[in-house]
């Protein structure tokens, strides 16, 4: 019989293609998180992208940045401040910060859960918790630029116009309050943007859901403030007899209902919690009444509010990375 020739024995070669080994140091996951977070900011305005990616910070920016110029001019012509620090041109912040979030939000989160590249994210050296930790960073410093120098702007244009140290040491203290009221908005804006963001990897809808949150909760708000100073007005003249007029609105008592009613937005917390610290109030707020008693209802129910989204954001993504 032939001898048996079948060979089972298999041979393979490593080919050196010449590829160079790197030799440097290997940076650990603080630094991971930093370059993470120094990347999501310039995501945050459009840099290392394309023109129509920096539209939208562009105009917004110029946008919050318009009342401090305008005041410029107004107070160089010899005219008094028109605009103040805590109190910034409400409504346009209010509208501005709704399309800066809405729009720049999912930019950051969106795209890389639609794109599945969160598994190579997870793959270095970081926790399931460092990857929201560095867009929350970097999404609440982006919203402080948005807020904090546009009053750095009014200030300087302040500054300039105003005589005497003590002038310019008066627009220094209303200066800082103005600034912790701006911190106050970026942190819980950047929460509630990128947990309302994270929850889809299709941008469009994030940023449906995120202008779709701001507007039906502030449109709340307001409905809620209306219909309780309409039924204070109708209890103020229920006892004047039929050909009496409505009382004027500053003059009607505030019911509990018309200070409670800013407890459904985050705007109106926001104005609620500031004149409750002492900041600006009016008799008549343009969206929300001084809290009075209740301004520790508005602390507590905004610091839940940014838990409960900073606390859904990390389980979204201990979630994702499981996926």
């Amino acid at each position: 019989m032939p001898a048996d020739t079948t060979t089972t024995a298999t041979s393979g070669v490593i080919h050196d293609l010449g590829y160079q080994r790197y030799d440097g140091p290997r940076l650990g996951r603080a630094q991971i998180v930093r370059a993470l977070a120094w990347h999501s900011f310039r995501a945050a305005f459009g840099f290392g992208r394309g023109a129509k990616a920096k539209i939208i910070p562009v105009i917004t920016f110029v946008a919050m940045g318009l009342p401090a110029v305008a005041n410029a001019i107004a107070m160089a012509q010899g005219n008094q401040q028109l605009v103040g620090y805590s109190t910034y041109q409400p409504v346009l912040r209010d509208l501005v910060m709704t399309i800066f979030v809405a729009v720049q939000a999912p930019e950051l989160v969106s795209r890389d859960l639609r794109s599945r590249v969160l598994p190579l994210y997870f793959a270095r050296p970081i926790k399931t918790s460092d990857y929201p930790l560095a867009k929350y960073l970097a999404f609440t410093a982006a919203c402080l630029v948005m807020l904090e120098v546009p009053l750095l702007l009014l200030y300087g244009g302040s500054v300039v116009s105003v005589h005497g140290g003590t002038a310019v040491w008066d627009q220094t203290k209303a200066l800082i309050p103005g600034l912790l009221v701006g911190l106050m908005w970026a942190v819980v804006l950047a929460a509630i943007g990128l947990f309302l963001a994270s929850m889809t990897g299709r941008r469009a809808f994030a940023t449906g859901a995120v202008a779709i949150f701001f507007l039906l909760t502030y449109t709340l708000s307001e409905i809620l403030l209306q219909v309780e100073s309409n039924a204070a007005q109708n209890a103020a003249t229920a006892g004047k007899g039929p050909g009496a007029g409505p009382a004027p609105l500053a003059l009607t008592p505030v019911n509990p209902g018309q200070k409670i009613s800013g407890l459904f937005s985050p705007f109106t917390l926001f104005d609620g919690v500031r004149m409750w610290l002492g900041g600006p109030r009016t008799t008549v707020a343009e969206n929300v009444w001084y809290p009075g008693s209740f301004g520790v209802v508005y602390a507590l129910v905004l610091i839940a509010l940014l838990a409960a989204c900073l606390a859904g954001l990390f389980a979204r993504y201990r979630k994702a990375s499981l996926s």
